[in-house]
């Protein structure tokens, strides 16, 4: 039974061992789904707030502000940028802080830049510089992923962290869609506004209430604060201070993952981020809002799958695989796009780019699979022959590098939800479309399949897993 430290710090575990079959029976798995449970609901919202210019940035225009296309297109990437640096950060919180302690702190934070939007779009008069700073404040979100997902490897056994990792993240993820499919609907209702406040006109005699896609997450960022607060647990044998989780800045392997997971979650989060307003731009004809979420969704709903197949059939084998569909979608979605002259294909644009989302979804899922069984086989076999002692010994340094690993590559990749769109931003400047930026995204999943078949997959590979 584990034991709590001190009388007055009943959240605290102070015996921890997922590995003990025993143990992860009578105690464990309980303790485990309970907080895994209500961080998925924070991650959730963490998304939702992250992402939320890429549904509001179509529609400020169309209530009195004057921005241009490529400030739009800076408003829905500077949240990637500043939530990616965060992730940097946020990587090694867990351990000093405490799981609990950092979920409540992370997920209250959110408050901030959704009651600043609230607020902000109800005047044109509301400066761009007001936007830039919502939009980097929009990071907070992003940056909470690494914690939740360092925090909730700590809880499982190797052999369920593909498929608790997944469910984390996937479902997590699901907030992007989510967002993108509340926000619609709530802008055009009234419901909320002896709450939330009046409407703004548009130029064809309609209303929006562009407020609701702001301040609609409030209560729930509070009520899931709550949860955490009450409901969730610290783990003793977490702890490690930012000198013992430095070691992974040595590791291989903590580089080339992060190069290979820059590909799957960077490329979702970056589509995700880049979707609505790419519609826009190449089928002006299609409302973008109308379809966009659907992308999020089916990526973020088929992550668990991507984890539950890598513990059946091995992480690098999906992630191998994987990637050679990435690049395959990434020729049909150029394929339908409207180039010399065409109108292109939108529903064939549309299924393509639906394909690569779940791509991108199960890459992600098979990916952070591979990320704890590659360190914890590397620390076994430094401790074999050794005795029990100093097996134990290498489970908790390669629990403590794996977790910082899933934190510190998923801070890079977050990195995609600013480069991608500002990619298409670029390539439709200089060249007139999206191709040039897509082009160059197969050309890096191919360098990944090299990665992956060389260090992981192949007969003889340095790390198998």
């Amino acid at each position: 039974m584990a034991t709590i430290a001190t009388p007055g710090n009943r959240h605290l575990i102070t015996d921890w061992r997922p590995e003990d079959a025993e143990f992860w029976e009578s105690y464990g798995k309980r303790v485990a789904t309970r907080n895994l449970w209500i961080s998925i609901p924070c991650l959730l919202l963490a998304f939702s707030v992250w992402m939320v210019f890429s549904a509001v940035a179509v529609r400020l225009n169309s209530i009195g502000f004057t921005f241009t296309d490529n400030q739009l297109f800076w408003l829905a990437a500077l949240p990637g940028l500043s939530g990616a640096t965060l992730r940097i950060f946020y990587s090694f919180m867990v351990p000093i802080f405490g799981g609990r302690r950092w979920t409540v702190i992370s997920t209250a934070s959110l408050v901030i830049p959704a009651l600043g939007m609230g607020l902000a779009v109800q005047s044109p008069d509301t400066p761009y510089w007001v936007f830039i700073v919502l939009a980097l404040l929009c990071g907070f979100g992003g940056g909470n992923f690494a914690s939740s997902m360092a925090n909730i490897s700590f809880f499982y056994p190797k052999s369920q962290q593909g498929t608790a990792l997944g469910l984390n993240a996937g479902l997590g993820n699901l907030g992007v869609s989510v967002m993108q499919f509340v926000v619609p609907a709530v802008i055009t209702t009234g419901a909320f506004a002896a709450v939330f406040g009046g409407p703004q006109e548009l130029s064809d005699g309609g209303r929006l209430w562009l407020q609701n896609a702001g301040f609609i997450w409030v209560p729930f960022i509070l009520l899931f604060t709550v949860l955490a607060w009450f409901g969730m647990n610290d783990l003793a044998t977490a702890q490690a201070s930012f000198r013992d989780q430095a070691v992974i800045f040595k590791r291989k392997h903590q580089w080339l993952m992060t190069y290979l997971y820059i590909a799957t979650f960077g490329s979702f989060i970056g589509y995700s981020a880049g979707f609505p307003l790419l519609i826009k731009t190449q089928f002006p004809d299609v409302d973008p809002l109308q379809y966009a979420f659907l992308g999020p969704m089916v990526g973020a709903l088929i992550r668990p799958v991507g984890g539950w197949m890598s513990d059946k059939l091995g992480g690098a084998r999906v992630t191998f695989w994987n990637f050679v569909v990435m690049i395959a979608a990434v020729f049909g979605v150029v394929y339908f796009l409207p180039v010399l002259g065409t109108e292109g294909n939108f529903w064939g644009f549309f299924g393509m780019f639906m394909l690569l989302f779940i791509t991108t979804g199960v890459g992600n899922g098979s990916t952070f699979r591979m990320i704890p069984v590659i360190f914890r086989n590397i620390h076994e076999r430094g401790a074999e022959g050794q005795g029990e002692e100093a097996r134990l010994a290498a489970i908790k340094a390669a629990n403590k590098e794996s977790a910082a690993t899933l934190g510190f590559s998923s801070a890079i990749a977050a990195y995609g939800a600013f480069f991608i769109p500002k990619a298409y931003g670029t390539s439709i400047a200089v060249t007139g479309g999206p191709t040039a930026a897509l082009y160059a995204f197969a050309i890096y999943y191919l360098t990944c399949i090299a990665v992956t078949w060389w260090f992981y997959h192949r007969r003889g590979a340095e790390a198998p897993c």
